[in-house]
């Protein structure tokens, strides 16, 4: 091995190290969502003005940052700008919205379950595009990750239920798996965080127009709650759950999938209901069952075997020489950035 190829490949290395830290960050972030939301909910808050509320705040917290690493190049936000409406619209309110739709009608687990096959739909979109069938180890780790994750969420989650619900539950999963393939993206060169930050800025008002007009409850309370057994301000766990649960989750999670690729990140991504349940058992006293615990070795299994897929094979040309066939997850990383019309 010659000194640039080694060269090459510690930074290589390095920089999936960095994707998996700032994987792991997100989906832990995430993860604290739920346990600083339900005090909320509980309160009086509706899921639809809790959500938006925190795509505000998220939005202002990163906007220092967003302002910062677009200076001296602002004309980056306007190139891409159909990647940022699609992460503000489909990745962020349309997500949101169908969710909050699909658990007015089918039960929360269900919903879930049905929202987080994001990373198979990614799987069989790749697998139809390209007309390729996917290496077994990716078909494997899929099993494994969705096996997993009917323990960690709960067997019942699968039943027959409402078909809107489910329709609706469908299409949360459809916009999830938006958000990952535009994260992925190079697009134009904008950062992570000004992506971030953009898309929840216009998520925020896309989300009080539906509250706005009827189409999801919309309610909201000011006074005192009880937070980790302790009464406090109503803004305290939305400010928490802005900060960490949101703004951090989602700068880390868009930063983690333009480093691994969509298919790892939506698949690293599944450990959010592993890291809710957890926060739950820690902070709220809720149960957490050896069922739940096995769901999440299983996920973590499907994971690795994901990774395990062989990046490019080579292959002999003409000549004597290699050439490199890559895979579908290095096709999706060598992809030119989004042009300057809509194609989500």
């Amino acid at each position: 091995m010659t000194a640039p190829r080694a060269g090459r490949q510690t930074v290589g290395m390095a920089s999936k190290s960095a994707g998996l830290v700032a994987a792991a960050i997100s989906f832990i972030s995430f993860g604290t969502s739920g346990a600083f939301v339900k005090p909320l909910l509980e309160a009086g808050w509706s899921p639809t003005a809790a959500v938006t509320a925190r795509a505000l705040v998220a939005g202002l917290v990163l906007l220092p940052f967003v302002l910062f690493s677009l200076r001296g190049k602002w004309t980056v936000l306007w190139q891409a700008r159909w990647p940022v409406l699609g992460m503000g619209l489909a990745g962020v309110a349309v997500t949101q919205v169908l969710y909050f739709a699909a658990i007015q009608r089918i039960p929360v687990a269900t919903a879930l379950l049905i929202e987080f096959l994001a990373p198979l739909l990614l799987v069989g979109f790749t697998w139809a595009v390209s007309r390729k069938t996917p290496a077994p180890v990716v078909l494997v780790g899929s099993v494994l990750a969705l096996g997993g994750l009917v323990l960690v969420i709960g067997p019942g989650a699968i039943r027959a239920v409402d078909p809107i619900g489910l329709a609706a539950a469908f299409g949360a999963a459809i916009g999830c798996a938006v958000y990952f393939v535009i994260a992925a993206r190079p697009n134009n060169g904008l950062p992570p965080v000004a992506l971030a930050g953009a898309g929840l800025l216009l998520a925020a008002p896309v989300l009080a127009l539906v509250g706005a007009l009827g189409l999801l409850p919309f309610t909201a309370t000011f006074d005192d709650l009880r937070l980790l057994g302790a009464t406090t301000a109503w803004w305290v766990p939305l400010l928490v759950v802005a900060v960490v649960g949101t703004a951090l989750a989602y700068a880390s999670g868009i930063t983690a999938s333009g480093i691994l690729g969509s298919r790892v990140a939506s698949f690293i991504a599944l450990l959010e209901v592993v890291s809710a349940s957890l926060f739950a058992w820690v902070l709220l006293g809720e149960e957490l069952s050896p069922l739940q615990l096995a769901g999440g070795l299983l996920i973590l299994a499907g994971i690795a075997s994901v990774r395990a897929e062989r990046p490019e094979v080579q292959e002999p040309a003409a000549g004597g020489r290699h050439r490199l066939t890559p895979t579908a997850e290095t096709t999706e990383a060598r992809r030119p950035p989004l042009p300057a019309t809509p194609n989500l």
